[in-house]
């Protein structure tokens, strides 16, 4: 039995982000990262307090853009361009009825 209906996903070859589980992989990763460097001495003393931070800020920004990105491909971008002047409608002739005015005058 074939289908018909295919998403998205099949068609393209790509599925949609879990934008929190990559988020919290990221971190995870970074974490460990910073784990790694610690046991290997390379990060030592004070500069230990400005490791922690890294992971989230990775892992957030990381977020913000995959956010940004999946939303531009689901909604898509609305370019508005003018009319020309000649083409342009007077828009005191065509006004939408207010909330509770019937739609005929």
């Amino acid at each position: 039995m074939s289908d018909e209906f295919e998403t998205a996903s099949e068609t393209t070859g790509r599925h949609p982000v879990n934008v929190g589980h990559l988020v919290m992989g990221l971190a995870f990763l970074c974490f460990v990262g910073g784990w790694a460097l610690i046991e290997g001495d390379l990060v030592t003393g004070d500069d230990i307090r400005w490791l922690l931070p890294i992971p989230w800020l990775v892992a957030g920004a990381v977020g913000l853009i995959a956010i940004a990105i999946s939303s531009t491909r689901k909604h898509g971008t609305k370019l508005v361009a003018s009319a020309p002047p000649d083409r342009r409608i007077d828009a005191s002739r065509h006004q939408l009825p207010h909330r509770g005015e019937s739609e005929t005058r």
